[in-house]
């Protein structure tokens, strides 16, 4: 886990994935929002901590990098195996589920990969707050080094 943390420069909690419940993605709704099935059915889930883009809200235009945000969501965890970990709230005022995701064949932490990667800004809600500092601190390296879009999109963030 150090040479994780080390090289790609995100932090691995191996006991955090887990707590929580498996589920299958059935649809990338867009670059923060997916449908999962879970054993109770299909639920929306919401990542938790961050945004991305906007490319699906209704009445709205696509943002500057939406669709490439929602590309590599679904290019990480479309048809995947994924633990979905709750914070505090379980749910949005929209219903979606609220949730910390990690691919299950890795461990890969995907809110934190969005943000790494430049395709998510930080959007914190308090309570849910667990991981608000390693995302400030990615998305801080993510915009110094110019990361996806940071170099695309004029007032990102």
């Amino acid at each position: 886990m150090a040479l994780c943390t080390a090289v790609c420069g995100c932090s691995v909690d191996a006991e955090e994935p887990a707590r929580g419940e498996g589920a299958r993605v059935v649809r990338v709704v867009d670059g923060d929002t997916i449908r999962v099935r879970l054993p109770s059915g299909e639920e929306p889930v919401r990542y938790i901590g961050i945004d991305t883009p906007e490319s699906v809200k209704p009445g709205s235009p696509v943002e500057c990098f939406a669709r490439k945000a929602s590309a590599f969501n679904a290019r990480l965890v479309e048809g995947e195996r994924v633990r979905i970990v709750r914070d505090i709230e379980e749910r949005d005022r929209y219903g979606r589920l609220l949730a910390y995701v990690y691919r299950a064949r890795d461990g890969l932490f995907v809110n934190a990969e969005l943000v790494r990667r430049g395709y998510a800004t930080v959007a914190t809600f308090p309570p849910d707050v667990a991981h608000e500092r390693e995302f400030r601190r990615l998305a801080r390296r993510a915009r110094l080094s110019g990361r996806g879009l940071w170099s695309e999109c004029a007032g990102a963030g």
